[in-house]
């Protein structure tokens, strides 16, 4: 909910080649949402979590232009190494995601 209330901050962390940054901010802000209370209910937990994983890689870019660029969010401790830290942190979400929906590979058996 933080995207609609409090826009600013995330699109501040857009990077600067990605055009209509509060549109990326509003759309990435729904899907969040959409995604998180998908996950919630069992007949669409499982296209949930594939959604909200694809979200996690899209705005993995912003990590890494906040890593590059010394780019920090408004009304947070200015920390190199909370930079470095939100790295792998997308990926605990991730593994968290995965986890939490008892995610089943969608393409078949894996060999």
């Amino acid at each position: 909910m933080a995207h609609f209330i409090w826009p600013e901050p995330f699109v501040s962390i857009v990077p600067p080649y990605l055009p209509a940054h509060h549109t990326l901010v509003y759309v990435s802000g729904f899907f969040e949402v959409l995604g998180g209370l998908g996950i919630l209910l069992k007949p669409s937990r499982q296209i949930a979590a594939w959604g909200l994983l694809a979200l996690l890689v899209a705005v993995y870019p912003a990590n890494i232009h906040m890593l590059v660029n010394d780019v920090y969010i408004e009304g947070f401790p200015k920390s190199r190494m909370g930079l470095w830290l939100r790295m792998p942190l997308q990926f605990v979400f991730m593994a968290a995601i995965y986890w939490s929906s008892e995610l089943k590979w969608p393409f078949g058996k894996v060999r």
